[in-house]
């Protein structure tokens, strides 16, 4: 056997990948482990992890894959700040230490912390993006695109997989970077760059694209091919401290929005402003790589293949038959994609589609590839809790907790092992029903503790999706948009419509609620049974008590932290919450039967995670 070990590390969400003979074993961020969100240092407990689900030591491991080339890295950062220079010596004095003390010796942190002494290979950034989306993906070939913020020096580029092969025709390349405009409005708006992106894409159809023209003419030189060439007058990115300048706060007419202020109607058309560009920019680089390469399906990844509206427009608009994307797009997917390059383009392995894919609609096999713990631990450690509980069989537990969710209770959902990615699919959930006009504030509000405007998603079970969503495709990764059904729209009204911005949010929009944003949208997850058995099953049992075979699915976290992985965290969240309900293994928790005292008394905790 052939162990190969795929590793991202220090930009943001540090992962870690193991591939045997091809085959994807284990997968997991660091930030699960550690508990700091988007964590960008060297990944040591995700190695950790990956090395004991094979049930091997770094020794037994034959090749380290690196998800970027530190030393290409290293001379763009040193030739801008050159070239800005001497603008830019706060931001240099800071980041130059971290890349003498660590990033330079990425072979001397993996040998400390993976117990691994041989061959270290370093593939480049956009290739492991591509790499990501394509060898996973079900196509014998396709045209492959990625896009995000900036690698070594590309920010998106191009090409097409064949087989075992993949092979890159042309790049963009930094400052020009659709994934830095999108972040600059990310920062401008109030959010945190390289975590608040969704936020803006969702905080788009409340707003008005009445600065998109300003972007066009100003901000960005967008071409028929999608290339494009950003207006560094306005930027501070490349070598300031912030993402925009004195200049972008003049142009559109105020300093950057403080975090958790208020929002005004402001940041809601300047983020339908930049997520329309966005979108039309994503499609151009579509149309693009389909008239160069002549493939009919197209796979993505990248942080801005995130942008799951401007995925959903691919899908319906665009040239291609079938679109597949990458779920963990973003810099986490960089160590699959590195190792999958190794195996496939640096040893000449042979891709067999089917082989890759078995029984699951593609190689990454519902993204559960993190850990999982047995019914026997997870017992263990309620019984440490003096928690009250019981243990369900496996075959009834699905239809117990739709009754429960039928009852408008708010799940806690933990089962099987945990996903990797940004998103939650069914292993690491908090779920709800659609059909509740009260769900979502309550899930924004008094679960989640975060911005009430923000959106929860469907899962559907694949075979009812089409009768629900403008979607007959698969979307098993939560990473398409795509519009409600006419039918189940209801009509709102002239006084309605006209509510002013975050107002609209308490207007249902269709018989689901709890699911359909203010455009009459949903991020859709579409739940084969191969992929996800028990989550399957609960959707059908749903499905045959209410007539509905979807369920609200959001990550089972709360603002600011990263998704649960152990049952311990799990447990915490719900007594820290109030959800109804525990459901981890087999063992069923209810909140009314955990005793007085026993729910968010911690308030200290809890004020950590208040809004204003």
């Amino acid at each position: 056997m052939t162990y190969i070990l795929g590793i991202s590390a220090y930009y943001h969400d540090s992962a870690v990948c193991l591939v045997r003979d091809g085959e994807i074993v284990a997968a997991a961020q660091e930030e699960r482990f550690t508990r700091k969100k988007h964590d960008h240092n060297f990944p040591a407990n995700a190695v950790e992890f990956c090395l004991r689900q094979a049930g091997i030591k770094g020794e037994a491991v034959d090749y380290v894959a690196f998800y970027d080339k530190p030393l290409l890295k290293f001379e763009r950062l040193l030739e801008t700040y050159i070239d800005y220079a001497p603008s830019g010596i706060r931001s240099f004095l800071m980041s130059m230490p971290l890349w003498l003390r660590e990033k330079l010796w990425i072979r001397e942190q993996v040998a400390k912390h993976a117990g691994y002494k041989g061959k270290v290979l370093f593939t480049e950034h956009h290739e492991s993006h591509a790499a990501s989306a394509f060898f996973p993906s079900p196509f014998e070939s396709a045209a492959v695109l990625t896009m995000d913020g900036v690698g070594e020096w590309a920010t998106s580029s191009y090409g097409y997989g064949r087989g075992n092969e993949l092979h890159l025709l042309a790049e963009l390349r930094f400052p020009h970077s659709l994934g830095l405009l999108y972040s600059a409005f990310t920062y401008y708006t109030g959010f945190k760059v390289n975590s608040g992106e969704y936020k803006v894409m969702g905080l788009a159809p409340y707003g008005e694209a009445r600065y998109m023209q300003t972007i066009l003419d100003e901000l960005i030189d967008l071409r028929e091919d999608g290339s494009l060439r950003l207006n560094m007058k306005y930027f501070n990115f490349a070598h300031g401290l912030t993402m925009t300048n004195a200049s972008f706060d003049q142009l559109f007419g105020g300093r950057p929005r403080q975090p958790e202020s208020i929002l005004t109607q402001r940041e809601m058309d300047l983020a339908r402003s930049v997520q329309e560009v966005t979108e039309e920019a994503m499609l151009r680089m579509a149309r693009h790589a389909h008239r160069m390469t002549g493939e009919k399906n197209l796979c993505l990844a990248g942080g801005v293949a995130l942008n799951c509206v401007g995925n959903g427009r691919i899908l319906r608009e665009g040239p291609f038959e079938r679109v597949w994307i990458q779920p963990a797009a973003g810099d986490a997917g960089g160590s699959l994609g590195a190792a999958l390059s190794v195996w496939y383009q640096y040893l000449g392995n042979n891709r067999d589609v089917k082989a890759v894919c078995g029984d699951h609609a593609d190689g990454m096999r519902g993204a559960c590839l993190g850990p999982s713990y047995t019914n026997e631990e997870i017992e263990a450690f309620l019984q440490t809790t003096g928690a009250n509980f019981r243990r369900v069989s496996h075959d009834e537990l699905a239809e117990q907790v739709a009754r429960l969710l039928a009852e408008e209770k708010v799940i806690g959902w933990f089962e099987g092992r945990m996903e990797f990615g940004p998103r939650a699919l069914g292993a690491r959930s908090i779920l709800g029903d659609p059909r509740s006009p009260r769900m979502q504030s309550q899930m924004n509000l008094k679960i989640k503790f975060r911005e009430s405007f923000r959106p929860f998603a469907p899962s559907v079970l694949r075979e009812r999706a089409a009768d629900y969503f403008e979607l007959d495709a698969d979307s098993p990764y939560m990473l398409l948009v795509a519009p409600m059904r006419e039918h189940l729209r209801r009509e709102v009204s002239t006084e309605e419509e006209n509510l002013f911005g975050v107002e609209r949010l308490n207007v249902p929009r269709s018989t689901l609620p709890a699911i359909t944003h203010v455009d009459y949208s949903a991020r859709v997850q579409t739940v084969r049974r191969e992929d996800n058995p028990l989550y399957y099953d609960l959707l059908a049992a749903f499905e045959r008590l209410t007539g509905c075979p979807v369920l609200v699915n959001t990550s089972f976290n709360v603002r600011g932290e990263p998704i649960v992985c152990t049952p311990e965290q799990a447990y915490t969240c719900f007594m820290r919450t109030e959800m109804d309900c525990l459901v981890v293994g087999d063992f069923v928790l209810l909140k009314d039967e955990q005793g007085a005292g026993t729910f968010v008394e911690d308030l200290a905790w809890q004020e950590e995670f208040q809004l204003d």
